[in-house]
């Protein structure tokens, strides 16, 4: 069973701590292997105040943070405070003994504090990259993606994006059908790519422009399996495609090659799923062009190919 510990402090919002717990802390009978076991621990035990005038209370200290197989620190509790040096200690101890370290939103402060990301490519909230790059010049910040897997050293952008990184060590730990179920129990979308934009500039619907975007995207999903390029899209939004291009990223953060390829492979999830069909046939259903290229785009977005996620997830049922 893997351990998973976090660190819990004063003025912190429940929010980061309460992701950390649905991924790895609740129960999940519906797989046949143990499952984390996750312990709350703060520097000091005893309790600790939140966000609201609520408390939660710990008996457990960094001795025990530091034993754990995984540690996450959720935030700092102020990004220009110097992080600890019992915290920094702790967490250099547990990554010279081989656990896994990651962090949450302001999180890789402490990381860094500790010395553990000079040299390393690390993200955190775009909000406080300039304090980042300013306190920590020898990180290789970069404050436009959601997480970064590094290894045995994750970080993960704003608190949204921590969700994203929990399930993504659930899908390298389990595989794709362990980590998707447990998005579907939480009702979140399975996978995000960590390369994906944490800051987008507009919603889809900002003004009439994104609106023929947030159209043409519609009309892809309904029509996958056909052949779908930059001029048809930007045909169906009534824009030129150099328009169309700009107000798609301004809206999504993305190409809209890069998210078409997402869509198909999530497309194509339920087809490995619930049917027996061979890969050549979800591959052209879902509009690949060819079985290889499929396998070539799944196998960047799940970390695993078609045949393999489709016995995962047969045996996760």
């Amino acid at each position: 069973m893997r351990s998973v510990a976090v660190l819990a402090y004063d003025g912190m919002s429940g929010f980061e701590t309460g992701i950390v717990t649905e991924v790895f802390g609740l129960p999940r009978p519906e797989f046949d292997f143990p499952w984390y076991e996750l312990t709350v621990c703060a520097e000091t035990p005893g309790p600790v105040r939140l966000v609201g005038g609520a408390s939660l209370h710990t008996g457990r200290g960094l001795d025990v943070f530091a034993a754990a197989d995984t540690l996450i620190v959720p935030g700092v509790p102020d990004v220009r405070r110097e992080t600890s040096p019992e915290l920094a200690a702790a967490l250099r101890a547990a990554h010279a003994r081989g656990a896994r370290v990651m962090s949450i939103c302001s999180g890789a402060f402490a990381l860094a504090g500790a010395g553990l990301l000079d040299g390393r490519r690390a993200t955190t909230h775009w909000r406080y990259a300039e304090e980042f790059r300013h306190r920590f010049p020898a990180v290789d910040l970069d404050a436009d993606v959601l997480y970064i897997d590094d290894g045995d050293v994750l970080t993960s952008a704003g608190s949204a994006a921590g969700l994203d990184l929990c399930l993504h060590v659930v899908r390298r730990d389990h595989g794709p059908a362990v980590a998707n179920s447990v998005a579907r129990r939480l009702v979140v979308q399975p996978h995000r790519d960590g390369g994906q934009a944490q800051f987008v500039e507009a919603p889809v619907t900002a003004d009439p422009e994104d609106a023929r975007v947030a159209r043409s995207m519609e009309w892809a999903l309904g029509n996958l399996a056909g052949p779908i390029t930059v001029a048809v899209l930007a045909r169906q939004a009534h824009m030129s495609a150099r328009t169309y291009l700009r107000h798609f990223q301004r809206a999504t953060g993305t190409t809209p090659i890069r998210w078409l390829i997402d869509r198909r492979v999530q497309a194509s999830l339920a087809l490995l799923e619930s049917t027996r069909a061979p890969i050549e046939e979800i591959a052209t259903a879902v509009g690949f062009e060819t079985a290889v290229t499929y396998r070539h785009h799944f196998g960047q977005a799940m970390h695993t190919s078609p045949s393999a996620y489709r016995r995962a997830f047969q045996a996760a049922v």
